[in-house]
């Protein structure tokens, strides 16, 4: 298959166009500009010069091609409403364009979508509440596809996708520890983060592109929960940091914007996901992962 797979250059978009050309599929890359686009050609991979805030130029592209798998977003979260709007559109824009085709369209949203306090699972309604509100309606917009005749499935991240090239919240925590001089946690520590490698994130987006049932959810959970006073205590000790911890109240100061994220328990399970796809992470856990001195140095 021919696979248009939006973030292609990103974190874990790169990861997912190596395991699509591992299993023998051809690949799309959306490139944002020339010099984008010359990374992709560079690993022999064909461009499509476009941006996710246009979304006929996403259009153009999933109708050329024989399936979308859509990763790219805009992570700002000083108006993050914003970008869960831009991406809504995108999402809206592709979909059109594969109605009535059958074709796979698979996105990316968060386990964070779910309450929070109990272990969320694929059928779970969103909280419209929740830490991940903002791609809610991404995943309505997907969701609906599936009776206009697209194959449309909602693949859930955990809010810590680990590996080398790491720019997500787990950085942002050891940054947060180094302008500080204190690697902190928040409360008793006790709240969940759901994890996975990017490694294994990317063979689960290929599976459910490939075998995904129209109008499912799915979750790319490696590791149903990590208490976050784990993950302080690594970053202390590579850092050579006291660990501590900060109230609620104080861990606005402390963490700013990252402080609504890294409070909330928000355990995921796969269970369903693993059993539907015979998906089987095998990287590094979390904590194994981090505990190494490539997220240091």
């Amino acid at each position: 298959m021919r696979i248009f797979v939006t973030g292609a250059t990103g974190f874990i978009g790169s990861a997912i166009i190596e395991d699509l050309i591992e299993a023998g599929h051809q690949v799309l890359g959306l490139a944002r500009n020339a010099e984008a686009a010359a990374v992709l050609d560079g690993r022999g991979i064909a461009a499509h010069l476009g941006d996710v805030s246009a979304p006929d130029s996403l259009a153009a592209a999933a109708r050329i091609c024989d399936g979308v798998i859509h990763t790219a977003f805009i992570h700002n979260f000083a108006d993050i409403v914003t970008s869960g709007k831009i991406d809504k559109a995108a999402v809206q824009a592709m979909g059109e364009a594969l109605a009535g085709s059958g074709k796979p369209l698979v996105i990316t949203s968060g386990t964070a979508v779910l309450p929070a306090g109990v272990e969320g699972r694929e059928d779970d309604t969103p909280d419209p509440e929740s830490a991940g509100k903002h791609r809610i309606p991404s995943e309505q917009t997907a969701l609906a596809m599936a009776s206009r005749g697209v194959r449309a499935s909602v693949l859930r991240l955990p809010p810590s996708v680990h590996g080398d090239g790491d720019h997500g919240f787990v950085p942002a925590l050891i940054a947060a520890a180094r302008a500080t001089g204190v690697s902190a946690y928040i409360g008793d520590g006790g709240n969940r983060w759901p994890a996975v490698h990017r490694l294994d994130a990317a063979r689960l987006f290929r599976l459910v592109m490939e075998n995904g049932a129209a109008g499912a959810c799915y979750h790319a959970a490696a590791e149903d929960g990590v208490p976050t006073r784990e993950i302080a205590e690594v970053i202390g000790r590579r850092l050579n940091l006291p660990v501590v911890a900060k109230s609620p109240a104080e861990a606005a100061t402390h963490f700013g914007w990252l402080a609504h994220f890294f409070g909330r328990d928000c355990p995921a399970s796969s269970a369903q996901t693993r059993q539907e796809l015979d998906w089987r992470p095998s990287h590094a856990g979390l904590i194994a992962d981090l505990d190494r001195p490539a997220y240091f140095n």
